[in-house]
């Protein structure tokens, strides 16, 4: 969908305008954060500055950004889309490509807790801060909140996450939590995707902050996803998660899951970006109908 001329614009654009990638989110037409039938379906592609590239087996499937933005393109123009999740770079590069009139831009915060790193479970919020993010007219806040029990680094990440969470409801800014019970596993953080695991992690990440009026869900999809949704009254958003062997399965559970109270929509990268098939715009369509016939049942 993108051409050569529109990466060399970009490039140019970063070289010489940089200050037109400010003007183009400002000025960019937005929209309601919901409307109609009340759901969102985000894509997302905040995993590189995490230094998480793979998809599947292959380890780098992320690394060429023309081949990802081209992607995030072909998702965009998708009817059913309703924005797109990233850091700073991704959602920069998008802005200035002239991509985002009409999405809901959702700027990832904390990065710092790098794959594979020592300090993992420290996850410094090093993306989008709550005054850049108004600022810049970004419509909704995300942070990943990994609780390891036996890492020190954990607390860091709580109370960081915390005052992002009381910063984002001054602000009106709607923000979302995707929390894990997680460990590691020969020096690896695994998260536990346990039904009780996953309700415990509601539980303790719904309290942070000075209030949670703003505040909505980003969770798994489970095993006995009825009871995990009976954990909260916070708008809840599911995680696609990872391409796995058997897309019509992953699909199915998604379809499953959106039918349930309390869950407004799903937010998915890696599986829609990179299908097994290839054929981007397939799978975010499959995604899309999932997402926006279950509101309209929902009604």
């Amino acid at each position: 969908m993108l051409t050569g001329a529109d990466f060399d614009r970009l490039r140019t654009i970063r070289a010489t305008r940089p200050h037109a990638i400010r003007e183009a989110l400002v000025a960019r037409r937005r929209r309601e954060v919901t409307r109609g039938d009340g759901r969102l379906f985000i894509v997302a592609a905040d995993h590189p500055a995490r230094g998480a590239l793979a998809v599947g087996s292959d380890p780098m499937a992320m690394a060429n950004r023309y081949l990802l933005l081209d992607r995030l393109a072909i998702a965009l123009s998708r009817p059913g889309v309703d924005g797109v999740l990233g850091t700073p770079d991704i959602i920069d590069d998008l802005a200035a490509l002239g991509l985002l009139d009409h999405k809901i831009i959702v700027g990832s915060m904390n990065r710092g807790g790098l794959r594979g790193a020592r300090f993992e479970m420290d996850d410094r919020f090093t993306g989008y801060d709550v005054p850049t993010m108004v600022s810049s007219g970004i419509d909704f806040a995300k942070t990943l909140l990994r609780v390891d029990l036996d890492d020190p680094g954990t607390v860091t990440t709580l109370e960081a996450t915390a005052r992002a969470v009381s910063q984002a409801s001054a602000a009106s800014l709607p923000i979302m939590l995707e929390p894990f019970l997680s460990r590691r596993s020969d020096g690896r953080i695994v998260n536990d995707l346990s039904t009780e695991a996953v309700i415990l992690s509601i539980a303790i990440a719904s309290g942070l902050g000075g209030s949670s009026a703003y505040t909505w869900m980003k969770l798994p999809v489970v095993a006995e996803m009825e009871r995990v949704m009976e954990a909260t009254t916070l708008p809840t958003l599911l995680l696609g998660g990872d391409s796995g062997a058997d897309p019509d399965e992953t699909f199915a559970a998604w379809g499953d899951a959106l039918s349930l109270p309390g869950v407004r929509g799903l937010t998915a990268g890696r599986t829609l970006l990179y299908p097994p098939d290839g054929d981007v715009a397939a799978a975010v369509d499959t995604a899309a109908s999932l997402v926006h016939s279950a509101g309209v049942l929902a009604l």
